[in-house]
């Protein structure tokens, strides 16, 4: 098949980032001809197809806003090379990401009008939530958009500021559910909640298929699974959605050594901490190691996780996770593969982790079934099944 990924960053930025970088590696490896969509950057991936990228655009400056705004709705640049693309490559597919603001959905439309599949892998709660993140004011889970758009205005939901939020607002007008429904073939759901906070949306079960994401698995593989040294972990953006301010409150009362990897707005959170040992952001042969040799990875999130690569990643290293009751997490976390607690609630997550400290895990079980539950091959013969349009 043809195939034409879409994504508005094309670098391992984020987890929408990597499953898209690895979908193409893994669709042309089992022989799919794959073209890519994506907006210029400094950092994106060398690629035949970046003739075809629109300029970057940014929010750093008042030109910059305006060209925001002028992309976020469909502008000519990206309809242009969009259609471009299509032209040469004449995709069976185009499978959309990550693509509001920085690409748009317009593209869809584009697709749709040329009876080409569309197929839409949702990463996070854009369609439901012009934030994307159901926070309000940054901290507090919230639905209201899902029924009623104007509250992004009313919470100035975007950065604290009513500009960004008007121009959310005005992006969540033009795109709105019935036109996006109208332009997708099928949305992928990487987690039983996501389909739900969709069906809860108003969009139609019919085109909803809930499909876990995948990893390399090879990636992941270890000579000794059971080599474990006494310390458990955190890999992940230093942010409040994270939960990180809840880790170190929970950390800082027990004997136990926590290492934190990454970076974000609440490092300072680590300075002095006893007991937690911060080793900055690593690459993945660093993350290996980190989570490969821990007893246990720490997912503390305090925001609708929709299926983070980070507990699929620890599992296929053998690691279990002791994972808050947010989004998909628990639909990860099995019997025998770790624990769950009630978000935000650091005593309780004291409570996890010396519970955690105390049970014995067959980490080599625990990898073996990990690695076979997301395995890319297996991954692969669904989605091909999406795409040919047979979705149950």
């Amino acid at each position: 098949m043809r195939i034409l990924l879409c994504n508005k960053f094309y670098y391992r930025r984020g987890g929408d980032c990597i499953y898209t970088l690895g979908l193409e590696r893994l669709l042309k490896e089992r022989g799919h001809d794959v073209a890519v969509f994506s907006m210029r950057h400094p950092d994106n991936a060398d690629t035949v197809w970046s003739r075809f990228f629109p300029s970057e655009v940014n929010m750093n400056s008042i030109a910059g806003k305006a060209g925001f705004l002028s992309r976020s709705v469909g502008d000519r640049e990206t309809c242009r090379k969009f259609s471009a693309l299509l032209d040469e490559f004449r995709p069976d597919v185009v499978h959309l990401n990550n693509i509001h603001s920085q690409l748009s959905p317009v593209i869809a439309r584009i697709a749709h009008t040329r009876a080409i599949r569309v197929v839409w892998t949702l990463h996070d709660y854009k369609l439901l939530c012009p934030r994307y993140d159901c926070l309000k004011n940054g901290n507090q889970p919230c639905e209201a958009c899902f029924t009623d758009k104007k509250q992004v205005l009313l919470n100035r939901c975007m950065k604290n500021s009513l500009p960004a939020s008007v121009l959310a607002y005005l992006e969540a007008l033009k795109w709105n559910r019935r036109v996006l429904d109208d332009c997708t073939d099928v949305f992928i759901c990487p987690s039983r909640f996501m389909r739900d906070k969709m069906l809860q949306g108003g969009f139609p079960e019919r085109k909803l298929v809930y499909l876990p994401n995948f990893v390399d698995t090879e990636s992941c593989r270890r000579p000794d699974y059971g080599d474990r040294r006494d310390y458990y972990c955190y890999v992940g953006r230093l942010s409040y959605e994270k939960g990180i301010g809840t880790l170190v409150d929970a950390a800082k009362g027990l004997p136990w050594r926590l290492v934190v990897a990454g970076d974000g707005p609440l490092k300072d959170r680590l300075n002095g901490a006893t007991h937690i040992e911060y080793v900055g952001k690593l690459d993945w042969a660093g993350v290996k190691e980190l989570v490969g040799g821990a007893r246990f990875s720490v997912i503390p999130s305090e925001w609708y996780e929709n299926s983070p690569l980070s507990v699929i990643e620890s599992l296929c290293l053998g690691t279990p996770v002791l994972g808050a009751d947010m989004g998909g997490i628990p639909e990860l976390v099995s019997p025998g593969t770790g624990l769950i607690f009630r978000s935000g609630d650091s005593a309780g997550l004291a409570s996890g982790i010396s519970d955690m400290f105390s049970q014995e895990f067959d980490y080599s079980r625990i990898a073996a079934g990990s690695q076979a539950r997301f395995d890319a091959d297996a991954y692969l013969g669904k989605l091909q099944r999406i795409y040919a349009g047979f979705c149950k």
